[in-house]
């Protein structure tokens, strides 16, 4: 469904990705791992169009590299960033809605599926985003994302400075996510999580991938978690 080759990105004249391949097909979760600095977050920018980048991408049959990001979201692409991106003065009902791709049609992911898989979003309904915690946060821009109606999510460190409790949370949601049939480009630190959830894992270092394989396979490979992943 998204097919990566060969794609280069560059921060002023940093050289931050230097040729990445990735693929991710139908039914699947993908994790992207590597320690921070190695071009992750990059990488779904570049594919999402917020980094000008070289090389191929590819998705659902259609060439990306070049478009701007709400044509890439429009053609089907979700995007959760790291910094979750809600707006704060906004209810989390409000938020919600300006996620919604259209009020035309019938919407296969709502607002009482969100609160459904979240009550702790229900009851917050009215609150503004800026005062729900950084988990009720995340909860709220990962649904707010589906309201989209996307073909394929990349979600960006969605774990990233939560209690163990919620990182479950998460990490639940996520397989939720799939099980409906949409399949999830994962950036992710904590590799337990990825390795839990995941169908398929990509390594990255210096800008490169360096690994892909199952699971089960990166747990063999002692040399490349010391010398990619480990601190």
């Amino acid at each position: 469904m998204l097919e990566v080759r060969g794609l280069h990105a560059w921060y002023g004249k940093s050289h931050i990705l230097q040729g990445v391949d990735l693929d991710v097909r139908s039914g699947e979760i993908v994790s992207l791992l590597g320690r921070n600095g190695v071009g992750r977050s990059t990488t779904v920018k570049s594919i999402m169009g917020q980094v000008v980048a070289k090389g191929a991408v590819r998705f659902r049959g259609e060439d990306l590299v070049g478009r701007r990001p709400h044509e890439i979201a429009r053609r089907g692409l979700g995007y959760v960033p790291e910094d979750r991106a809600i707006f704060p003065d906004l209810t989390v009902r409000q938020n919600l809605a300006l996620g919604r791709k259209s009020l035309r049609g019938a919407a296969t992911f709502t607002e009482d599926n969100a609160y459904e898989m979240f009550p702790r979003l229900k009851e917050r309904a009215e609150t503004p985003g800026g005062v729900l915690s950084g988990g009720e946060q995340q909860m709220l821009t990962l649904c707010r994302t589906l309201m989209g109606d996307p073909k394929l999510v990349m979600v960006d460190e969605p774990t990233e400075g939560l209690a163990p409790k919620i990182v479950e949370l998460v990490a639940q949601f996520l397989l939720a996510i799939r099980d409906r049939g949409i399949p999830i480009l994962l950036v992710e630190q904590k590799l337990d999580i990825a390795l839990d959830i995941s169908e398929r894992v990509y390594v990255l270092g210096h800008g490169k991938t360096v690994f892909e394989g199952t699971p089960a396979e990166l747990r063999e490979r002692g040399d490349i978690r010391k010398e990619w992943l480990e601190v």
